[in-house]
């Protein structure tokens, strides 16, 4: 982490320029982050949840979609508060403070955490252009895979363009639910009602707990983590306070718009199904094809999905971006985006396509709910992480959880994790009551559960029986060894790419063989990480200071030992930034390092020797 330090403290004041900057200024460029997390707590998985409820049982669960809201505020702010005062998302963190068998098993439950959330986008997308243009259901899943496009597109043009359109879909879906209530007249008395618990039956508990898992995602605490870092802050105590008040601000605004739409979809299904007898309207198609005759006019089935569609679209970009920060912090493993989109997609459209095609698209509105019921589950391993790391005083200092905090946020886990418990109890006791071969469900089933639990109890008390061993999270691209250098005398101005592994002392021999102490020397380093692509320059994260200390390790070594040494960081995509820097500074040669990747390595972490050979106006010496 970066510590706060005595000395950081001293340059409060020189250093955060409150003058110049308004308070709406300022807020305004903090808000942003938020918004893109809020869309996954208004993804089509929550629809479907939230149809059931309020078609099932009226108002009587809006209650829990206000405690789900209040929860999700909490985790929100305590996850944008580790990115912003540690440096680290919560993956990175987690990385750093358990064993490497716990956190691959957790990097396995994000992933399928963030599968089933787009699960839920694939198919609310494919509902939403088979009802408003009339495409068959396994047509639009397969539709679905262009959006790979538009994430790419978004992500290479800045995140602030991102946020726009993010911004844009969300006011889509909300001005089409402000219509839909108008249409729909909802009892005010009993809405009233609805704000007080109740569980009525299993069924409600089942849906109760779906809902639970489609407003406070999983993924969403990874992202939001990582995307508060996308601002530049003053990494002083005062820089940091003032980074968690605005981003306080941009979390409650955004995730009570969400609240909002939620609370409108589960409304309306009150109003307009529940009330009028119709008590089994779980389908969002069957929502859809009713609307009209209960509330009177052809526009609320038209903007319902319209709405559905801005839903999942919004979705599904978030979701993207919380797979590549997943990876890359459990695995220190990055992926081409536009791989990692495509097989994110593929995970979720097979079994959309599986299901329509063996049970019918009938079955489509189970398989939401259950998504999101998946996603439910998955919550506890990745909420007692983030109140341990953001509870620890040795790596959060002042901003560590203060008692209240703790005592709220470990409530909101037990609340979840009785819940969840409860369900799995619940549900195997009814396969194996069903099962005619009982014996394959102890046999899979239970220990799978079992090794599930365990895991939950590491998770929980391991920090509390003993320190958690912090391993060395300060160099994620590791830390530069000792060099050997051999130099002989040849260009003038030579660029050199380092990556702060052991090929280096190679590269920068045989740059310092062409040039000797005579010439200039420019060591390059890109900083890859999700951010960095999508914010260039602009990013600060804990990646971004720690690629910056080992670079000026290298110069301040190679000085002492009488070369002419220069850094340059570079950030996004190596095959752009790469050749950008070296002709924006006039080398006449560079020297990269070649890893051997072939096949399959050259698809999954792409080819960037031959891009850069092609982009840079000097000769390339390639170092094996």
């Amino acid at each position: 982490m970066t510590k706060i330090s005595g000395k950081s403290l001293g340059e409060v004041h020189s250093s955060v320029e409150t003058g110049k900057n308004s308070f709406w200024k300022k807020l305004f460029a903090f808000m942003g982050p938020a918004y893109l997390v809020s869309v996954g707590y208004m993804d089509p998985g929550n629809w479907a949840t939230d149809i059931a409820g309020g078609s099932q049982f009226g108002y009587k669960l809006l209650w829990v979609l206000v405690m789900s809201n209040l929860m999700a505020l909490l985790l929100q702010t305590l996850s944008a508060r580790l990115g912003l005062v540690r440096g680290l998302d919560l993956a990175q963190a987690s990385r750093a403070t358990y064993p490497p068998v716990v956190n691959f098993i957790n990097w396995v439950l994000a992933e399928i955490a963030i599968a089933a959330c787009d699960l839920a986008e694939v198919i609310g997308m494919a509902i939403g252009l088979q009802l408003l243009f009339n495409i068959p259901l396994l047509a639009g899943v397969s539709i679905t895979v262009a959006d790979t496009l538009l994430i790419l597109f978004l992500q290479k043009h800045g995140i602030r363009k991102m946020e726009a359109f993010i911004l844009a879909l969300v006011a889509t879906i909300g001005v089409a639910f402000i219509a839909e209530l108008y249409f729909a007249k909802p009892d005010g008395g009993e809405l009233i009602k609805g704000l007080i618990p109740s569980i009525p039956n299993n069924n409600a508990l089942y849906i109760a707990i779906g809902i639970i898992g489609a407003t406070v995602m999983p993924h969403n605490l990874y992202l939001h983590s990582s995307l508060v870092q996308t601002r530049k802050i003053e990494r002083t105590p005062a820089g940091i306070k003032e980074a968690l008040k605005f981003n306080l601000i941009d979390t409650t605004i955004a995730l009570n718009a969400a609240l909002f739409v939620n609370a409108a979809i589960l409304i309306l299904a009150a109003s307009a199904f529940f009330s009028t007898g119709r008590y089994g309207v779980a389908e969002i198609q069957d929502a859809f094809h009713l609307l009209e005759n209960i509330l009177g006019t052809h526009l609320a089935p038209i903007l319902f999905a319209v709405a559905l569609i801005a839903a999942g679209q919004s979705s599904t970009l978030t979701g993207t971006l919380s797979g590549q920060i997943v990876m890359e912090g459990y695995l220190n493993l990055r992926m081409q985006p536009w791989l990692r989109r495509l097989i994110t997609r593929m995970i979720a459209i097979v079994p959309a396509l599986l299901v329509i095609h063996f049970f019918g698209e009938e079955a489509t509105g189970e398989l939401l709910i259950l998504s999101q019921v998946i996603l439910s589950l998955q919550l506890g391993f990745a909420i007692i992480p983030l109140i341990h790391l953001t509870s620890d005083k040795r790596q959060m200092g002042i901003f560590a959880n203060k008692l209240w905090i703790k005592i709220a946020a470990w409530l909101i886990a037990t609340i979840i994790v009785i819940l969840n418990g409860r369900l799995v109890i619940q549900t195997t006791e009814e396969w194996i009551a069903s099962s005619e071969n009982p014996v394959i469900l102890y046999l899979t089933v239970i220990p799978l559960i079992a090794g599930a639990g365990i895991l939950l109890l590491y998770i929980t008390f391991s920090p509390l029986i003993k320190k958690a061993k912090v391993r060395d999270a300060n160099s994620p691209d590791g830390n530069p060894d000792e060099l050997d250098i051999v130099p002989l005398l040849k260009y003038n101005k030579i660029a050199i790419t380092v990556d702060f592994s052991r090929s280096d002392s190679k590269a920068i021999s045989n740059a310092f063989s062409q040039g000797g102490k005579k010439a200039e020397y420019v060591l390059i380093h890109i900083v890859e990480t999700a951010g960095a692509r999508m914010m260039d320059q602009e990013i600060d994260d804990f990646e971004t200071v720690s690629d910056k200390i080992n670079l000026e390790k290298y110069k301040v070594e190679l000085s002492a030992k009488g070369y002419i040494i220069h850094t340059k960081l570079g950030f996004g995509n190596p095959k752009k930034s790469i050749p950008e820097i070296v002709n924006q500074t006039d080398c006449d040669l560079l020297v990269m390092g070649a890893h051997g990747h072939r096949a399959f390595k050259d698809i999954l972490l792409g080819t960037t020797l031959d891009a850069v050979r092609h982009n840079v106006r000097v000769p390339v010496l390639i170092v094996k």
